[in-house]
């Protein structure tokens, strides 16, 4: 008999969890203003907001910690991280910074001005938020599968080559200071982008003289589904893969807390040595001198080993099977998600779970609720609210996805944990009928409002009857 599948590590140190009422979670939401980032970590039981900083380090990334240099500059720790930048990612320079979104910051400073277009796959939050900051568009290319969450496409990130060509033949080249491919997409449900298409992508934007960026959060997992889906990559290591992937970039910004595993971290890497002087300015006043950026020694380090440890086959398939076992296990009770399941989160179609929901009522939003209340699972609304409004018209963007992400911190939870959420989502869909209304904004920051948004129950004409 073939041996079941079994995690590739084993748990060292654990941390007690509490479950709520019903009751108590209804009072807390309420008092949150439904807004799940409102709640406190511990009114919740199972927490999917994010797979950001989320993950349990290993213990030779806590030994890393250890050795940690604070030199306010030139410390070793600092040296650690770009040798395993230049090995892994084959980019010469780099600027630490505290976060993704502080390296958007600065690399967007050195290049995004008023009137630019940045082109790519349904870019995430923070990237179309510091692109529309900058009074600049964000013009999405993805491919149209994408949008279907019933469309089984295994490559479902890929940019649409035509509507790329499109934007770079409408736009002057001057105002295209980039093209922006985020692996995995994290917008469009997770989904991985392919090696030819990143292939054809930078060909084309070399056509044009375009530079290309990756976002590159989940990079880790990307590789390991070109592995698994992409003929020609069976044979090859995820290094291997990571490496040519980067092949077809001329920088890139990260969020270290996803793939590389660590609480709080990220950084630029680039090729360019001009372009890494411009930002090095915007890096020392946003985020600190060139050697920290933000980050403390002991944090570099944790990040150095993360890289080699995610870019490894049997981490990314004890992780990603994780996803796919929660997404499984919904399919076998019959909640519509989205299709093939990604890398780091199952993502829930709201749109055909409450499809009586109107959507100026937030149905993804919705959906989150009732699975808080349910069950004290905490996910997050990757739908309208996250879409914020067309800054010209001020007008709510409905974007084609109503999503509700349940995303899978990395080596936290069991499969007993994924049984819970499935059991739960099951619940909460028998039960869908008696969900008669979604919500309404009380009060909303203009930029990446779904953060900090204030919400009430929205009364419809059909409840006032």
């Amino acid at each position: 008999m073939e041996l079941p599948f079994s995690e590739s590590f084993k748990i060292k140190m654990v941390e007690p969890i509490r479950k709520s009422t019903r009751t108590e979670r209804e009072a807390w939401i309420k008092n949150a203003k439904y807004n799940l980032f409102n709640l406190r970590s511990d009114q919740v039981f199972i927490d999917l907001l994010t797979d950001s900083g989320t993950g349990a380090m290993s213990d030779r990334q806590w030994a890393a910690m250890m050795l940690g240099d604070e030199s306010y500059a030139g410390a070793s720790s600092y040296y650690n991280l770009k040798n395993a930048i230049k090995n892994i990612l084959g980019f010469d320079y780099f600027l630490p910074t505290h976060q993704g979104r502080a390296a958007e910051n600065v690399l967007f400073s050195a290049l995004v001005k008023e009137g630019d277009v940045v082109p790519g796959n349904s870019h995430f939050d923070t990237t179309k938020g510091h692109i529309e900051f900058r009074k600049a568009s964000a013009i999405d290319c993805t491919i149209d599968e994408a949008f279907d969450t019933t469309v089984d496409h295994p490559f479902k990130g890929n940019l649409d080559l035509n509507k790329l060509e499109h934007v770079f033949q409408s736009h002057p080249k001057e105002n295209i200071p980039m093209v922006i491919v985020t692996v995995t997409c994290n917008s469009s449900g997770g989904q991985p982008v392919s090696m030819e298409n990143m292939r054809d992508v930078y060909a084309l934007a070399k056509e044009y003289g375009i530079r290309v960026l990756f976002d590159s959060a989940r990079f880790a997992e990307n590789a390991y589904f070109i592995k698994l889906r992409e003929e020609g990559y069976a044979d090859k290591s995820i290094k291997e893969i990571v490496k040519e992937m980067y092949s077809y970039a001329d920088g890139m910004t990260m969020s270290s807390k996803k793939d590389a595993i660590v609480n709080m971290g990220g950084f630029i890497a680039l090729r360019e040595e001009d372009l890494y002087k411009k930002a090095s300015q915007f890096n020392i006043i946003y985020e600190g001198f060139v050697t920290y950026g933000g980050m403390s020694g002991r944090d570099m380090n944790a990040l150095a080993q993360g890289l080699d440890e995610g870019t490894e086959f049997d981490y990314l398939e004890t992780r990603i099977k994780q996803v796919a076992y929660l997404g499984n296990k919904l399919k076998e009770f019959g909640v519509p998600v989205q299709e093939p399941f990604g890398g780091h989160a199952i993502f829930v179609d709201a749109k055909r779970f409450l499809p009586h929901i109107p959507k100026e009522e937030y149905i993804a939003q919705t959906l989150g609720i009732e699975l808080y209340k349910e069950a004290g699972i905490r996910g997050v609304e990757i739908g309208t609210l996250l879409a914020d409004r067309d800054p010209a018209t001020r007008e709510n963007r409905y974007p084609d996805l109503e999503l509700l992400r349940l995303a899978i911190p990395r080596r936290v939870y069991t499969n007993n944990h994924m049984d819970v959420i499935a059991v739960a989502l099951k619940n909460v869909y028998d039960r869908r009928d008696e969900i008669k209304h979604g919500y309404t904004i009380l009060d909303e920051a203009p930029l990446m409002r779904h953060f900090t948004v204030e919400l009430a129950p929205a009364v419809t004409e059909s409840v006032e009857k």
